[in-house]
């Protein structure tokens, strides 16, 4: 029996094995390619940066990939970054390291446990520190610096959408802090400064008055949660505005402290502390809500007959675990039909905005055939819903230009839970 030698593969000419011929070209030996053929240069400067370690610990099984949001409107997950590492990708200068919206659904499937919530948070530190970052996020990171706030508002203005309410929540700003408060509510800037936002701040004020509520704000003393800023690498910033944050929650005595944003509440719960070392007792609006459903309902007094479908925010949900309370509340709005979109709730989509997305649309678009928030809004259409019914201050206008953007104005409405409880209790 003779052999061929190829530079690649071994082939021969006639070969019988138990009595099977199988010779021909598909007896071909194949030699397997060798791992350290490869330049593992940013592999390592990866898994030595502290907080990446786990990037390393990948086997390439992807069952990351068919979950990543990301890699449903481009291409992405972690085993493919793990992949070009391999093959020398610079992840430090490369888009990739901005397209990760750290939804969590990679951790939710991962049996390695390759953490992308540690690792691209804490690459990107690298990238702050050595001034290389995307326009978008370096611009948004000043603003916050400055004002407080990622829109570059003025601190005073912060609290001016109460104006013209009927009984808007105590400014505690403009209070000594010898007068406890029940609720000390922590609006957020997106709910303070966008348009939207605000009629879902002044709805959720009406439903808090209805409820006899004793609440109140930090008005121009409120700064942004720093949330997003870390997971963007600047995680000095973060210690800043958690450290004046906390002097605010400390400064005015209250019973529980409400938020709006599942950004803040990830951090406020899981974060600040590290930090401050306060603990807070502390609930989403719709967490607190629900707690109260036994005054609420009597309140629910106008039926809502549409059709409704809820995202949940990656943020409240798959990093907090959070999936009853928002539908608890929508489930109580009389009249109304309930309906869950096809991914949901441990599954559930990703909107875009995380993990500093929210300022990213530009470094997106270069690299996705679709924003993330125009994949959802298809998904809620599909089930036939005619309102999308949202619980986080980024989602509603993501949300609303998405609509737009598909040509789906009239057959989708964008509205906060907050909104539609307003609506029902005769609100405007």
């Amino acid at each position: 029996m003779s052999e061929h030698e190829y530079e690649k593969y071994t082939e021969k000419e006639e070969a019988v094995v138990e009595g099977v011929d199988i010779s021909g070209i598909w007896n071909r030996m194949y030699e397997p390619r060798e791992l350290t053929g490869y330049d593992l240069t940013f592999m390592d400067k990866v898994t030595e940066t502290p907080g990446a370690e786990s990037m390393g610990w990948c086997y390439q099984c992807a069952q990351c990939v068919g979950v990543c949001p990301v890699d449903h409107v481009g291409s992405y997950g972690p085993r493919k970054l793990f992949r070009k590492l391999q093959t020398g990708m610079n992840l430090f200068e490369n888009d990739d390291l901005w397209l990760c919206t750290t939804c969590m659904n990679c951790l939710r499937v991962c049996p390695k446990e390759v953490d992308m919530m540690k690792i691209m948070p804490a690459v990107r530190e690298q990238v702050v520190l050595n001034g290389s970052l995307p326009g978008e996020i370096q611009e948004m990171l000043q603003n916050v610096s400055e004002y407080g706030n990622p829109m570059g508002e003025s601190p005073r203005k912060r609290p001016r959408w109460t104006k013209g309410l009927e009984n808007p929540p105590r400014d505690l700003s403009k209070e000594d802090g010898s007068d406890p408060v029940e609720v000390l509510w922590y609006v957020s800037d997106y709910f303070s400064y966008h348009q939207r936002g605000q009629d879902a701040a002044k709805a959720l004020t009406r439903v808090l008055n209805r409820l006899g509520l004793d609440f109140g704000i930090l008005g121009s003393q409120e700064k942004c949660d720093g949330d997003s800023q870390r997971l963007v690498g600047e995680t000095g910033l973060f210690e800043e505005l958690a450290q004046h944050n906390d002097e605010q929650f400390q400064k005015y005595e209250h019973d529980t402290l409400v938020v709006t944003d599942p950004h803040a509440y990830n951090a406020f719960k899981n974060h600040y502390p590290k930090i401050t070392g306060n603990e807070y007792k502390l609930a989403h609006y719709t967490q607190y809500l629900r707690g109260r459903l036994g005054e609420l309902k009597p309140l629910l007094t106008e039926s809502y007959t549409k059709k409704l479908t809820f995202h949940d925010p990656c943020y409240l949900g798959r990093h907090n675990g959070e999936y009853l309370a928002p539908r608890e509340l929508i489930e109580a709005v009389p009249g109304a039909e309930f309906i869950e979109m096809y991914r949901c709730r441990e599954q559930s989509y990703c909107c875009g905005g995380g993990g500093g997305g929210m300022w990213l649309d530009g470094v997106t678009a270069d690299h996705t055939q679709e924003r993330l928030s125009e994949n959802r809004v298809k998904e809620a259409i599909e089930i036939g819903a005619e309102v999308l019914v949202v619980c986080c201050p980024y989602e509603v206008s993501r949300f609303e230009d998405a609509v737009k953007s598909t040509d789906n104005e009239g057959k989708l409405e964008v509205l906060d839970i907050a909104e539609i409880l307003d609506l029902c209790m005769g609100g405007e």
